[in-house]
């Protein structure tokens, strides 16, 4: 299955036919069908690597001191990792990224910017055929062949809930259908310097759509120029109308609804050949940074380093530092 899909009840709204609301051509003007959150990042207290008074202190304070670790010696496990300054573009960590990877579920950040591009009525209807249908792979989807939906609670699903249906629906219906869609995936990711990125469909169900963690974060750092994307990918739930029936949807990255952080654009994703994927832009320690991981192995490992990343950021903030790149 290609990103994690699935539903939940908790922090779910109501999207029905009476709340989808009027037109909009618009793409950058946040839409209304997003929940709305209030989240603040916590402090930790940490102290810094050089003083060697100060480590006991950093170990008592930190909260989890067994996942720890000095600057220079951030344990993260994901396969390939960045992170970076999202204003400046300092390189704060790196691990393997500009290793060429599948990225599964991903595509769908580059697939919404395609989408909002085109400056599409988002909500006019479109329908889920058999096209849509995952052949490939058999991955699941409540999202049944004759489904009708607007063009904008697709695209919504397809960035909270890693919809498949709605996003080939989505590409599908783009104007010269979903060849030249897939070309206009290429083009964008080649006008951001994407040198090392390749698209073959807009799902990221083709082990074939490849990047790089360096690639993806300049996406990122993109796509969270578009308010609809930082909207739609960090809702935490929905509830919507489908075929007459009312379906709760839910985000698959799990720290979208954590008090502790404070995301701005999330997006997971996952297929055998690609491992648990997950690129966020976020701020920590108050410091907005692109974070993107990839080829992570067992369910929780991409969440385990954005957790132990963060731990790292806001150490050095208290310590008064930055992190030393590494």
């Amino acid at each position: 299955m290609a990103a994690d899909n699935g539903s939940g009840k908790q922090g779910a709204k109501q999207l029905s036919g009476r709340d989808k609301g009027s037109l909009r051509q618009d793409p950058g003007k946040p839409s209304a069908l997003a929940a709305k959150r209030t989240l603040a990042p916590p402090r930790e207290a940490g102290a810094s690597a050089q003083a060697y008074q100060k480590r006991n202190l950093t170990r008592a304070l930190a909260s989890n001191a067994d996942l720890w670790h000095e600057p220079g010696q951030l344990a993260v496990h994901s396969g390939s990792a960045l992170v970076i300054g999202q204003d400046a573009g300092e390189l704060l960590y790196e691990k393997n990224a500009n290793a060429v990877v599948p990225i599964a579920s991903i595509t769908k950040v580059m697939t919404a910017m395609v989408v909002l591009d085109s400056m599409p009525n988002l909500q006019a209807p479109i329908s889920i055929s058999d096209e849509d249908v995952d052949y490939l792979r058999g991955s699941r989807s409540r999202l049944g062949v004759g489904t009708v939906i607007t063009r904008e609670t697709a695209l919504l699903l397809a960035l909270m809930s890693s919809e498949n249906r709605a996003s080939h629906a989505l590409a599908r219906h783009y104007p010269g259908g979903l060849q030249a869609f897939v070309a206009a995936m290429n083009r964008k990711a080649a006008s951001l310097g994407m040198v090392h990125t390749r698209f073959e469909d807009p799902t990221g169900l083709s082990s074939n759509n490849v990047s790089t963690a360096h690639d993806l974060a300049r996406m990122v750092a993109a796509a969270h120029r578009y308010p609809l994307i930082r909207e739609f990918s960090t809702t935490p739930g929905v509830r919507a109308e489908v075929k007459g029936r009312e379906l709760d949807f839910h985000n698959t990255n799990q720290l979208v609804s954590s008090p502790t952080w404070e995301i701005g654009l999330s997006k997971t994703g996952y297929i055998q050949e690609a491992g648990k994927c997950l690129v966020m832009q976020a701020r920590v320690a108050d410091k907005p940074v692109v974070i993107v991981l990839l080829d992570s192995a067992g369910k929780q490992t991409r969440i385990g380093d954005a957790n132990r990343i963060k731990r790292w950021m806001e150490s050095a903030s208290a310590a008064g530092r930055l992190p030393t790149p590494v």
